[in-house]
């Protein structure tokens, strides 16, 4: 970046696994962020990203995004391949869900955000090489990972089954594709003056369903706020004929737990297989016990 005077350098609130980020301070105390892949997974999936992020900041100048996202200025070229990108840093902080609350605040902000998102074009994804996903590929893709899970013998049967029967229930999964983040936790929105501000990290940017977006956040906010972010989302669609989404995004959040089984198996991590097996187990009782909560039908 021709003209940067570097003045001082910090470490980010939240260091990545797949990057090594620096926040780097100039003369005028402006900050920048600098990414730099660890391996060369990462580095193909940087660039991709990168591409994406030119049709991203478009859509951000054109006011069809509600929020900045990163838009690399820089790059620079790695000794050992790839290169690192720098970004001006986006105003903000890390959205803490304890924050979310009922009404037309930050939990609309949240529901407007996402839907924004949905709202882009495939093409912007499609364009930068990343995945693209019809209903029911989607629909087999989450079901081959829910066989894998069940061959560690390590889920809960009764979970399965559960699982088992709502994929193969095909109405469930009749949704129309769209933009998603992919891996939208509270760790990548930002949030200024009480709207969203920012959305970091897009690497994992895909055509695919919707209720992936909406997953995390909808399972781990309070549940007094989720009427509000999911009102603020659906007012914010155009095209939402999709009366499954939010069944559909409570049984990704349980899924979520196979994937990470999956990931503890195939890095052969004891602990995390340790960690998602007790997990799955917590959930596995709690099901039942809502299960027995349930007045019978008989």
């Amino acid at each position: 970046m021709p003209g940067l005077d570097a003045f001082d350098v910090r470490r980010p609130a939240h260091p990545g696994t797949d990057y090594d980020i620096a926040v780097v301070i100039d003369s005028t105390r402006r900050r920048w962020v600098v990414r730099a892949p660890v391996h060369a997974s990462a580095g193909a999936a940087l660039e991709a990203e990168v591409v994406l992020l030119e049709a991203l900041g478009a859509a951000v100048e054109a006011e069809v995004l509600p929020f900045d996202v990163p838009r690399p200025v820089g790059f620079a070229h790695l000794p050992e391949g790839g290169r690192a990108t720098v970004h001006a840093e986006i105003q903000g902080r890390t959205l803490s869900l304890g924050e979310l609350h009922p009404g037309p605040g930050l939990s609309a902000s949240v529901g407007r955000a996402i839907a924004a998102i949905h709202e882009l074009s495939p093409s912007v994804v499609e364009n930068a090489g990343l995945p693209v996903y019809d209903a029911e590929s989607y629909r087999a893709r989450r079901l081959a990972e829910v066989d894998e899970a069940a061959r560690t013998g390590r889920v809960p049967a009764t979970l399965l089954r559960r699982w088992e029967e709502r994929l193969e229930d095909v109405a469930m999964w009749r949704f129309r594709p769209v933009v998603t983040h992919g891996d939208l936790t509270n760790e990548r929105i930002l949030v200024r003056d009480g709207v969203v501000s920012g959305i970091l990290h897009w690497g994992d940017a895909c055509v695919a369903d919707p209720a992936d977006d909406l997953s995390s956040i909808l399972v781990a906010a309070p549940p007094d706020a989720t009427d509000s972010i999911i009102e603020a989302y659906q007012l914010r669609r155009t095209e939402l004929l999709d009366p499954h989404l939010v069944d559909r995004a409570l049984l990704v959040g349980e899924l979520a737990l196979a994937r990470w089984l999956l990931y503890g198996v195939r890095s052969g991590s004891a602990e995390i297989v340790e960690d998602a097996v007790a997990m799955l187990e917590d959930l596995d009782a709690h099901t039942r016990a809502g299960a027995d909560a349930e007045p019978s039908l008989a």
